[in-house]
């Protein structure tokens, strides 16, 4: 927020320096000083939880210059950034500010659009007009009905950047929407600034993601995967980790028994990786390489399922297979494809799954014995589609869509 003093800013100032952290911190590429704050300020990223400590000064972000620390990107095209913000400590002032910030140039003039929370819980979508201009209130913010949110989303589709916010627990709230021509190219981060230029404050960012959307119609069997990212997201505190990140295609990940691996397929294989990321491992499946995301481990955490797609048979097709959890040579289920595992049963001797018998049959669930494979039909409609079958915990019963 604006002071009620006038404060004279010289031409020079719009080419004040900027001081950088030169290597990146997290996803960043740069951590910056804009508007030459008394105090510099810093950022850190620990690794292990995937959060940032932001530290910073600055006597404001308002009238025609700013103030403040920031971790940015240069980024181009739509983007979507989402992270959760917790000041650190009481502050010194009401109005200081974190959150996301879309600027157009690193001068401490710069036309910018700002979605942040302030020290007094202020929430708040505000934004300079063009280069060197004031900003005005209430003529350049958007107010939240809604104050101390801790989540902050910031969009840019187009010329438009649209606020959102929420708490734990809460769906994202739109809070406003603001028209503006940067360009092709922005700056995009991470800013604090301390309203105080004779303090610094300190926030805790968590959360941190910078999602940039496809197209409307894309279709990634004909322009190309553009990569996929495994999480576990903590349910008590909502707090998320990613534990792996390609630029190809994965899938269909699994916990493991013991709880510290998860399970998953990649280009037909199975990869197993701890659940504090690391180097993935792969699998020992035998012949089997050409893996669907069928695949599930038994109730005793003895065996895996597999649906792996075999050549011979009517042309080839996905056939269900059983190996040991540590790895091995596949045992074959079923004899007749397509047949696409779904679960076990709590007996750990069968399994259940869809499969489709003749050309003017329809897929129907079937069950079979992991020692013999004699296969039994559980339904058998002549119209429509069913999917998903899993046994119940006491094997009585299995559910179904149909």
């Amino acid at each position: 927020m604006k002071k009620s003093r006038i404060l004279l800013i010289i031409s020079m100032c719009a080419f004040a320096p900027v001081f950088s952290q030169n290597e990146p911190i997290g996803i960043f590429q740069s951590a910056e000083d804009v508007g030459n704050p008394a105090l510099k300020g810093s950022a850190t990223y620990d690794e292990q939880k995937q959060e940032y400590s932001i530290q910073g000064s600055g006597y404001n972000i308002w009238f025609n210059r700013d103030e403040f620390h920031y971790l940015h990107n240069q980024l181009k095209g739509d983007f979507i950034l989402t992270a959760n913000f917790e000041f650190v400590g009481a502050g010194t002032d009401p109005h200081r500010k974190i959150g996301w910030m879309v600027r157009e140039s690193l001068e401490e003039q710069a036309s910018h659009v700002t979605a942040t929370v302030h020290g007094d819980g202020l929430t708040v979508l505000q934004w300079r007009v063009l280069n060197g201009a004031f900003m005005r209130d209430p003529e350049d913010q958007i107010l939240s009905l809604k104050n101390n949110s801790s989540i902050i989303q910031l969009e840019r589709k187009g010329d438009s950047y649209i606020m959102r916010t929420a708490n734990e627990g809460e769906p994202l709230q739109t809070v406003g929407k603001r028209t503006a021509e940067y360009g092709e190219e922005v700056f995009a981060g991470l800013f604090i600034s301390s309203h105080n230029p004779e303090v610094y404050e300190e926030a805790n960012v968590w959360n941190v993601r910078i999602d940039q959307p496809v197209e409307d119609g894309y279709n990634p069997y004909d322009s190309g995967f553009l990569g996929c990212r495994l999480e576990t997201i903590n349910v008590s505190n909502g707090k998320r980790k990613v534990i792996y990140t390609s630029d190809g295609r994965f899938e269909a990940p699994n916990w493991m028994p013991d709880g510290k691996q998860l399970l998953f397929n990649m280009d037909g294989s199975l990869y197993t990786i701890s659940t504090n990321g690391g180097e993935i491992s792969k699998l020992n499946t035998g012949f089997a390489d050409r893996n669907n995301n069928d695949h599930g481990i038994s109730f005793d955490g003895k065996t895996i399922a597999i649906s792996h797609h075999r050549d011979g048979l009517d042309g080839g097709g996905s056939t269900i297979y059983v190996l040991p959890l540590e790895g091995g040579e596949p045992k074959q289920v079923t004899e007749f494809t397509p047949s696409y595992w779904h679960g076990w049963n709590p007996n750990n001797k069968e399994v259940v799954y869809v499969a489709k018998r003749s050309d003017d049959e329809p897929y129907n669930i079937y069950k079979a014995s992991i020692k013999d494979g004699k296969e039994v039909a559980v339904t058998n409609f002549n119209y429509g589609h069913v999917d998903g079958p899993e046994y119940s915990p006491d094997g009585k019963y299995i559910y179904y869509n149909g």
